[in-house]
């Protein structure tokens, strides 16, 4: 297999060492390394180099490490499809106590996305999975981000105010056809059966007080998560609306109950849809997601976080993926955090980082 066989490249950031990035990266991905070879794919893990082999626990290593100080871009040209490893400077010999949280953690973190973001804008990498990291140990190693989301939005030169959270279930199989006439293949299901139900969840605004909601909920800022969840719904080949939730119950009811829905939220629907979005609204939140849990919709707008998210964790629950939507690359990650408590255990799951992975391989192939 030569280089030219390489259709792209996904870079993996381990996260927070001390917590379940290696794990989970060891786990899902050290088995059956000719996939790489069938997706025409390199992956490249970004991360401290003992935290990950201390979670191979004597598996032989999967991955061929690769030198931080020389040109990745020209040492990924002249390599296939594989997986690759690099550790970031600064980050050797550092102590990553398993399980705990360590401003080294922080640091390997920090640094780790820092090299995904100068990777990704040299055009070496298309996608970053990123697997969880601890929100104050970052910051306590002196990168003065809230997260993942704002540290790529202003690293790739986006701005945190021009992106969009989502979060959406796994996506079914695809079925795969039969060489058996009438045998069940995988992803297929049997007459008569129902799908599975999905969400998937833009929010217009994402952790701010509740009290500040209403002021955040613009016409600027829907049009924005609108606009993003409908290239995102397209690339997926999904077809439906998008529904818009009403920041109010039952969608302000005309105005009798808040003006918001009648003023801005609706203003906005109507402009998109003159803009050729497909899209409806607003709709009473209680009804809306009943409707596109059951496929009416492809996607839904929420306002703001525990409107669109308590709905989507009652199905997903452990099973999410986190995409940022309105970068340069596709971006997604497992939607749970450090795990300290699992590290080492065996009982962490891997479908939330699996489903991420799968969705950052179709959205960049």
């Amino acid at each position: 297999m030569t280089a030219s066989a390489t259709s792209h490249t996904l870079a993996v950031t381990l996260g927070d060492p001390c917590g379940l990035g290696p794990e989970l990266a060891v786990r899902a991905l050290a088995d059956a390394p000719q996939r790489y070879e069938q997706r025409g794919e390199q992956l490249l893990l970004i991360g401290p180099l003992a935290p990950l082999v201390r979670a191979l626990e004597g598996r032989p290593r999967f991955f061929e490490a690769l030198d931080a100080g020389l040109g990745l871009s020209e040492q990924l040209a002249v390599r296939g499809p594989g997986a690759y490893f690099v550790e970031p400077k600064g980050l050797a010999g550092l102590d990553y106590p398993p399980g705990e949280a360590a401003t080294a953690g922080g640091l390997a973190a920090g640094r780790s996305l820092d090299l995904a973001v100068r990777l990704a804008k040299a055009g070496v990498i298309q996608g970053l999975v990123t697997c969880p990291l601890n929100k104050a140990c970052l910051q306590e190693a002196g990168f003065h981000f809230p997260g993942h989301t704002e540290f790529l939005a202003e690293g790739l030169g986006v701005g945190a105010k021009n992106v969009t959270m989502h979060l959406c279930g796994p996506m079914p199989a695809a079925p795969v056809p039969s060489a058996v006439p009438g045998e069940k293949q995988p992803g297929e299901k049997p007459p008569g059966e129902k799908p599975p139900l999905v969400l998937r969840v833009s929010l217009v605004t994402t952790h701010p007080p509740l009290a500040e909601v209403p002021r955040l909920v613009t016409r600027e800022a829907i049009l924005r998560a609108l606009k993003h969840t409908a290239d995102f719904v397209e690339r997926l080949g999904l077809r439906g609306a998008i529904g818009v939730c009403g920041l109010n119950p039952h969608a302000g009811e005309s105005g009798r109950i808040g003006r918001e829905d009648l003023e801005v939220v609706g203003p906005a629907v109507a402009e998109a849809k003159a803009a050729g979005l497909n899209v409806d609204g607003p709709i009473p939140a209680d009804t809306l997601f009943h409707f596109a849990a059951r496929g009416r919709y492809a996607a839904v707008v929420a306002m703001y976080h525990d409107q669109g998210l308590a709905p989507l964790k009652l199905l997903h629950f452990g099973e999410a993926v986190n995409v940022t939507l309105g970068l340069p690359i596709v971006r997604t990650s497992p939607d749970h955090g450090t795990g300290y408590d699992l590290v080492g255990t065996g009982r962490a799951k891997l479908t939330s980082f699996v489903a991420a992975l799968d969705l950052a391989r179709r959205l960049v192939g």
